[in-house]
């Protein structure tokens, strides 16, 4: 049978929100580590709807953190796909503060929080989803 379009909305929604669920809980796991870093990183990342996108779209941020796992000062973007129009890339600025404000407070263990404080830290969100035909 066809599902009408308010069914597939409404699951699309509840995709969404379980998976906005499970990023922000997969964020919350003591990091003690960069690679552990840059998973709760990406696990806070939600990419712009597919109408805004660009396949292959990098954004690289540089950002450094205090010992509690707090940004510390404002990230700065240091880098973003040169082929991508202003709307593109306004929509990957706003998905990148948005993955921040999600992981807003990270849950450093007490040694990575004291190697890490004060470092620049730059990371690269590239977003290499499929595009629809």
């Amino acid at each position: 049978m066809f599902k009408s379009r308010l069914q597939i909305a409404a699951e699309a929604l509840v995709i969404a929100a379980l998976s906005t669920s499970a990023a922000a809980q997969k964020a919350q796991a003591p990091i003690a580590t960069v690679t552990d870093l840059e998973a709760a990183l990406l696990a806070c990342w939600v990419p712009p709807p597919m109408e805004q996108s660009r396949p292959g779209m990098q954004i690289t941020v540089l950002m450094s953190f205090k010992r509690n796992g707090e940004l510390f000062a404002e990230p700065r973007i240091v880098f973003q796909s040169g082929e991508a129009s202003e709307a593109e890339r306004s929509a990957y600025r706003i998905a990148v503060a948005q993955a921040l404000k999600r992981c807003a407070s990270l849950p450093f263990t007490e040694a990575f929080g004291n190697a890490v404080a004060g470092q620049p830290f730059t990371m690269t969100f590239i977003d290499d989803r499929e595009q629809p035909p």
